[in-house]
């Protein structure tokens, strides 16, 4: 069994889809590790620790790519490389499939069995495998991080022979892996925090964290959340009132992070023109979902954006990447994780289960077509209506359509 690992393609991707630490589980299996030279450089790995790991260093991608058998990426390949790759090869990455058919279609002609780590259902087998958790836990470190960098003012509260320095006011908004972890940052950090998310569960977790919740507590608010743990849709009354309590709470905030995301879809507005206006000089917000249309008005992906009134709008895009050492590490444990169900432990081969619910979630393309049915044509018949609604899966593995915004990270 071969296993390539190529660097990326896209140059403001600097991670990496092994790490010499999974080098080493792989070779314990039997495969032979074949790693592009400077795959690893823009995640701090040199070729010759991943060579100390026991794999090979090639000089490029069509030298790394030969004959593999299974080929890690942290992104979708690009159009360029599918040629590199035989038929009927394995390829497992982040594929960003919503959106991009003609991408999974061309990968599917090129003849690989293509696997997306995001479409990894979030059931207790698959929590060592989920790429979104992990990703977003640093993402959302990250966006306090970077709000601190920007503020300009010390977050704590200081008290000082020169006078008291008060402490700065974070407000999140949505409350998933990413938002939860942004809480805890900000607090470490000596913040005061708040949140906000339309499930009733989060109140607990935010508040057990030292924030305060913000929201409309009102009886519809008490029953918006599935059996699987998701937000219902709102009824425009409380979505109305929920938009004038965040209205005011925003205009007395100093950073804002806002984490709203649906698989397949638009990324929600939260915060409106007429809020970001009603901040105060200096304030800051970062849109953690500007690549998918933001959160913010005015969000500009790979941009700050300073407002007339002085209001900084962040738009960094990849922020997991902006931790490409930790990302790497943790995404790569992951995909070792999920590669390692596809192996047969005796024959020391690739034995994929096309039964099992890890595969059957994941797999893109197979035998030179797209095989899941949330992504074939509309004119393949009824799995374009599970297309349509966008199925996602709880955590009791039953679908269903994909959550109304809360933190989607």
């Amino acid at each position: 069994m071969r296993i390539a690992v190529l660097s990326e393609t896209d140059s403001a991707e600097p991670r990496v889809a092994a790490v010499p630490e999974t080098v080493k589980k792989f070779k314990t299996l039997g495969a032979d590790i074949t790693v592009q030279a400077g795959a690893g450089l823009k995640a701090g790995i040199l070729d010759a620790e991943y060579e100390a790991a026991g794999a090979e260093i090639a000089g490029s991608a069509s030298d790394a790519a030969r004959d593999a058998d299974l080929v890690l990426k942290v992104r979708r390949p690009a159009a360029e490389e599918l040629s590199l790759f035989k038929r009927g090869a394995t390829i497992i990455a982040i594929m960003d499939p919503y959106g991009n058919e003609p991408a999974l279609q061309a990968m599917a002609d090129s003849g690989v069995s293509g696997f997306a780590m995001e479409l990894m259902p979030r059931i207790t087998r698959a929590q060592v495998m989920d790429v979104l958790s992990s990703q977003a836990n640093l993402a959302g470190y990250r966006a306090v991080v970077d709000g601190a960098a920007e503020y300009g003012r010390a977050m704590p509260m200081m008290m000082t022979a020169a006078g008291t320095v008060p402490a700065a006011r974070v407000f999140i908004m949505g409350v998933g892996v990413a938002g939860l972890q942004a809480i805890a940052t900000a607090r470490r950090l000596g913040a005061v925090v708040t949140a906000t998310d339309v499930r009733p569960a989060t109140k607990e977790q935010v508040e057990s964290l030292g924030a305060k919740f913000v929201a409309v507590e009102d009886d519809e608010f008490k029953q918006a959340e599935t059996a699987g743990g998701y937000a219902k849709e709102m009824s425009a009354g409380y979505q109305a009132k929920q938009a004038e309590l965040v209205k005011g709470h925003i205009a007395k905030q100093d950073i804002v992070i806002t984490t709203a995301l649906i698989p397949g879809r638009p990324a929600p507005k939260l915060v409106s023109e007429e809020m970001v206006a009603s901040m105060k000089p200096g304030s800051v917000l970062i849109d953690l979902a500007v690549e998918r249309g933001g959160n913010v008005a005015g969000a500009k992906p790979g941009e700050i954006v300073v407002t007339d009134r002085g209001v900084k709008i962040v738009g960094h895009t990849n922020v997991p990447g902006r931790l490409a050492a930790t990302a790497s590490s943790l995404y790569a444990r992951n995909l070792y994780a999920f590669a390692e169900t596809l192996i047969d432990k005796e024959s020391k081969a690739l034995a994929i289960k096309w039964d099992d619910e890890l595969v059957k979630a994941t797999n893109l393309t197979r035998d030179g077509s797209v095989v899941h049915a949330s992504f074939q044509s509309k004119t393949d018949g009824p799995a374009s209506e599970a297309a349509a609604v966008g199925l996602a899966k709880s955590e009791t593995g039953k679908a269903e359509s994909a959550p109304p915004p809360s933190g989607a990270n």
